[in-house]
């Protein structure tokens, strides 16, 4: 018996995550997107949909109340993540999909197309080749690098008021006293995963 609605509907209310049923749809349509490429493409290591929803899906999503911005980057997004989920939860941002693997940047684009999402542009590119500068509120990264590349790679992407959003696994502590810049560290429960996670966003200015 497939629980793949239960599991994704339960974790959306201990996130505090209202969600509609058009958006639940749309999650478990990406997911199945993610199982039926990941054949030919190796777009993620998991293969059961309900850890695919835990430590995807949910994952993405407990970053939600930390998002700010009309204009978000979300770099090394890989099978679309976070920036998939993201951009079914607030349709009236702009999210900026990047990627350097073509397979993957392929996937995401097909994905975006079949889930009808006019809110998400997909670019193949190095992010340091990307040529546009101030654009962006935010550069979302998921398990991307440490976060000092991170800054240097994508900070001329940010505008002035600009805000790096990192999600990592436990506190960087050593990443962080490299900084010298006003950051936050907020802690984050996913639901169904016994592993540690935080948000960590710096602020360009």
């Amino acid at each position: 018996m497939d629980n793949s609605r239960d599991v994704l509907v339960t974790g959306l209310a201990d996130l505090g995550v209202s969600a509609t049923e058009l958006q639940i749809d749309l999650l478990l349509a990406f997911v199945r997107l993610i199982e039926k490429w990941n054949k030919t493409y190796n777009l993620t290591a998991i293969r059961n949909r309900e850890e695919m929803l835990r430590l995807h899906i949910l994952d993405s999503l407990a970053v939600l109340p930390f998002i700010s911005g009309e204009n978000i980057i979300d770099v090394g997004t890989g099978a679309g993540l976070p920036g998939i989920p993201l951009a079914i939860f607030m349709p009236d941002v702009q999210f900026t999909l990047l990627d350097s693997n073509a397979k993957k940047t392929r996937f995401v684009q097909q994905a975006v197309l079949e889930l009808k999402l006019e809110n998400v542009e997909v670019v193949h590119s190095r992010v340091e080749q990307l040529k546009r500068e101030g654009e962006f509120d935010a550069v979302l990264s998921r398990a991307f690098a440490n976060l000092h590349d991170i800054m240097q790679w994508t900070d001329y992407l940010l505008q002035a008021e600009g805000v790096l959003i990192a999600m990592k696994g436990q506190k960087p502590v050593a990443e962080l006293e490299q900084l010298e810049r006003v950051y936050s560290v907020e802690s984050i429960v996913v639901p169904g995963i016994d592993a540690e996670r935080c948000v960590v966003r710096i602020s360009k200015s």
